[in-house]
């Protein structure tokens, strides 16, 4: 394992960032042990050593990067996220920053790396072209809460992001977001960070953007009772809500609103459409399942989006089936798109096993 020392803590960041970059790392890990602090790298879905770092360079690292990120570098006792723009060459970076407090009385750090450039159409995301237009479909409705689930890593917010440039493009709305923290920064957007400090929470967050005329809502996450009412609010007024949830698959998340408090009726309302994601690696055009890193190949092109979209009556007959009733409903599952995704050669065996769903 290398060992990294370097006397300026900004040029041990910067290295840090650069590398991740240059690599495509989505993620950088840092941890503490009992030694030191152990780095890793997230490509590709995969979590892979890095360096180990003293404790005295992790400890000064990990308040550099709170300080940029606009964290209380003070409080370790409590997680915080945030998030800030790193250039790289003259091309901006939004981060991602999270911290967790540890039984060892420090902390772990997390950043997520978001490139700063156009998202790409939804249909250069999703591995079935059926599965972009039926998203696409959705946005035409008026009102109502679209729900994207699935698990960290999946893609969601990159979906988010995709789906509301078209909708302010293409479709000329008016989008405003409501995020804790903005995850991507983007021109074409209202954005508004949640800033408690500020007054500015969720339910008055929202209060002030039903006054700004949006045509669309974007919720960066249900995590807990306000949040869910927020988003249930904004669309039972007529706007068209998307948010995301973690959830295993598209019908749990009728149940997870229920358990954060939301009426049935209310769910039955408002709710028009969930969708459950993977982003899967898919098989290599050139090096086939066992791909080398020294392949030329854009990595963007060796990943794909795998959605399961709840919708219309199939969405109708889970409710009932939430709501206690007998009853009967099929579409295609992660796991069936998965198995198909496989069988037409797309999709590797060691990618289908670890997402097995059933």
């Amino acid at each position: 394992m290398v060992q990294l020392i370097y006397y300026s803590i900004e040029a041990l960041a910067d290295s840090i960032l650069k590398k991740a970059v240059n690599k495509n790392v989505t993620d950088i890990h840092l941890f503490p042990r009992k030694d030191d602090y152990l780095m890793q790298h997230r490509s590709n879905g995969i979590l892979t050593p890095n360096v180990s770092i003293p404790i005295p360079e992790g400890d000064r690292l990990i308040s550099h990067f709170k300080f940029m990120a606009s964290m209380d570098i003070g409080e370790k006792r409590k997680p915080q996220s945030g998030s800030f723009t790193f250039n790289l060459s003259s091309k901006p970076l939004d981060l991602r920053v999270s911290t967790l407090p540890t039984t060892s009385l420090k902390e772990s750090l997390v950043i997520r790396i978001l490139p700063h450039q156009k998202s790409l159409p939804i249909d250069k995301l999703a591995l079935y072209p059926s599965s972009a237009r039926k998203l696409l479909a959705l946005l035409m409705n008026s009102h109502g809460l679209i729900v994207f689930t699935g698990p960290t890593g999946s893609g969601k917010t990159t979906t988010l992001y995709s789906l509301v440039e078209h909708c302010s493009s293409a479709m000329q709305r008016n989008v405003v977001t409501l995020e804790d923290p903005v995850e991507k920064y983007n021109d074409s957007i209202v954005q508004v960070q949640v800033n408690e400090k500020a007054g500015v929470s969720y339910s008055a967050g929202l209060r002030a953007i039903l006054r700004h005329d949006p045509d669309i809502i974007m919720v960066g996450e249900i995590r807990d009772e306000e949040t869910a009412e927020v988003a249930i609010r904004a669309a039972l007024t007529g706007h068209l809500v998307l948010s995301t949830l973690h959830t295993k698959d598209a019908k749990g998340a009728v149940y997870r609103l229920m358990e954060l408090g939301i009426q049935w009726h209310e769910i039955q309302q408002s709710l028009i459409a969930v969708t459950a994601q993977r982003l899967i690696n898919l098989v290599c055009p050139f090096c086939g399942e066992t791909c080398s890193d020294l392949c030329s190949q854009n990595p963007r092109v060796k990943r794909a989006t795998v959605y399961e979209i709840l919708s219309g009556k199939s969405l109708e007959q889970v409710l009932k089936e939430a709501k206690g009733e007998l009853a009967e409903y099929q579409y295609p599952t992660l796991s069936k798109l998965l198995q198909k995704g496989y069988a037409l050669g797309y999709v590797p065996l060691k990618e289908l096993q670890r997402w097995n769903l059933e």
